[in-house]
């Protein structure tokens, strides 16, 4: 999954992509022959529950939504279980091939898929049918699988959408309106190129690095990023060279700083040093640069994401997936959705920057409240909530795009925008690359 600025959101409790690139052929084809479990009627028995690093932070929230659920259903109990970081992914593959899931697991887009494509996790649409209709579409959809019909493998938990953030007093300088910013990919550039020509070289426009930006940017211009099998890459399009050519030219005119296309730069030191137009795409962004650069917050603006023609949105989705064959359903899938019902939803969404899945709690004058119209933080809210309420939210990365892929893509561009290689060669080899990567990855 590609990250930052401004097709990808960093989450604190982010499963990367390395999930997918580190397992997808550690995973038995044996594992997902489990027989699938069924309601009983009956909400008892004891299951385990794990998420990903919330604790110390969350643990009395957590915890809190756990007491008040055995005591609505006194015949269960919830064994939490909280995993650092560092080794989940190793952790989540091993427990997957040893048959040792828990009962409800929490999941990211990519480890859901990895998961779900093969047949570990059960297909909640069909469980716990009625549920569909608690949250939101998007978020909804975000756990179907191609070719698996209205299947749906995880209950939504919580979500961040890709907002629009830049320096106000920069766009200005720029001769740029503040009121209106760019809402395609192409309007984008234009705004950096203008950028690059009034800045001195002050200021740049955004960062070079084109990892975060892919494939997000492709998938917002229409381009086919898989063929319709999904069994090959098909981003090789004069579109896709234009792309590479326009990324070429504003590196050459300073629209980004040079050193940003190789080096791993820190964004919010640049955007909160003033060196940098537009920020990270993140509504969490907004509340970091507040209290670690309250200068440029004060300058700080915010507006929905650059989606391009198509009307997509990046969104980075948390998820709770029950396993297959879990020895206790009924108590699995109400935790699951008591988890993820308005109330809890919205409680959780006061003590971090994210947004809930639910439709009743997206609902909340919370995500609404545009104050008078000035904190950034505030109207970022509810920017974000509007927007994962209207837009088509199918931008995100697909499964095939691993880390490794990612990694080889961006190798080619890299040197089109150097000139160590025309853009068309670059993406044509680019194309070729992920496409053996992924020819690899089948036969493993």
């Amino acid at each position: 999954m590609t990250r930052s600025y401004p097709t990808r959101i960093a989450v604190a409790t982010l499963v990367t992509g390395a999930l997918l690139s580190t397992a997808a052929c550690g995973l038995s084809g044996d594992a997902g022959d489990a027989k699938e479990a069924e309601k009983t009627g009956r909400v008892a028995g004891g299951i385990t529950f794990r998420t990903l690093q919330l604790k110390p932070t969350f643990t009395a929230y957590v915890q809190g939504v756990i007491d008040a659920f055995e005591q609505k259903y006194p015949e269960v109990e919830v064994k939490w279980e909280d995993v650092p970081g560092d080794g989940y992914n190793e952790k989540l593959v091993a427990d997957a091939q040893a048959g040792a899931l828990p009962d409800v697991v929490n999941l990211s887009t990519d480890s859901f898929q990895l998961l779900a494509d093969r047949g570990m996790l059960a297909d909640v649409a069909k469980l716990d049918g009625a549920a569909a209709k608690e949250y939101v579409p998007g978020a909804w959809e975000q756990f179907k699988l191609p070719g698996k019909g209205d299947s749906v493998y995880a209950y939504p938990w919580y979500v961040t959408p890709e907002i629009l953030t830049y320096n106000r007093e920069l766009f200005e300088k720029a001769g740029l309106d503040p009121a209106k910013p760019p809402t395609g990919v192409e309007q984008f550039f234009d705004y950096a190129e203008k950028i690059a020509a009034t800045s001195g070289g002050q200021y740049s426009a955004f960062m070079a690095d084109p990892k975060g930006r892919l494939p997000g940017d492709w998938q917002k211009m229409g381009i086919p990023i898989l063929s319709e099998k999904q069994d090959r890459f098909t981003f090789d399009t004069d579109q896709a060279v234009a792309w590479v050519e326009r990324m070429k030219d504003l590196y050459a005119k300073g629209a980004m700083p040079k050193e940003s296309l190789l080096k791993s730069d820190d964004i919010n030191q640049l955007y909160g040093g003033g060196k940098l137009v537009f920020g990270p795409g993140s509504p969490g962004f907004v509340k970091d640069i507040r209290q670690n650069a309250p200068q440029v917050y004060a300058k700080t603006q915010v507006a929905g994401a650059v989606t391009g023609r198509l009307g997509h949105i990046g969104i980075y989705a948390q998820s709770l997936g029950i396993r297959k064959d879990t020895k206790h359903p009924d108590a699995a899938a109400e935790f699951a959705k008591w988890v993820t019902n308005g109330p809890n939803q919205v409680e959780f969404s006061r003590k971090a920057t994210i947004y809930p899945s639910n439709a009743q709690g997206l609902a909340d004058p919370f995500f609404s409240d545009k104050g008078d119209g000035r904190d950034a933080e505030t109207l970022a809210r509810a920017v974000g909530a509007e927007q994962l309420k209207t837009a088509a939210l199918d931008a995100n990365t697909p499964v095939q795009w691993t880390n490794q892929v990612g990694d080889a893509v961006v190798r080619e561009v890299q040197k089109a925008i150097t000139g160590e290689q025309d853009p068309r060669t670059a993406v044509k080899k680019a194309e070729e690359a992920a496409n053996k990567l992924l020819a690899a990855a089948a036969d493993k």
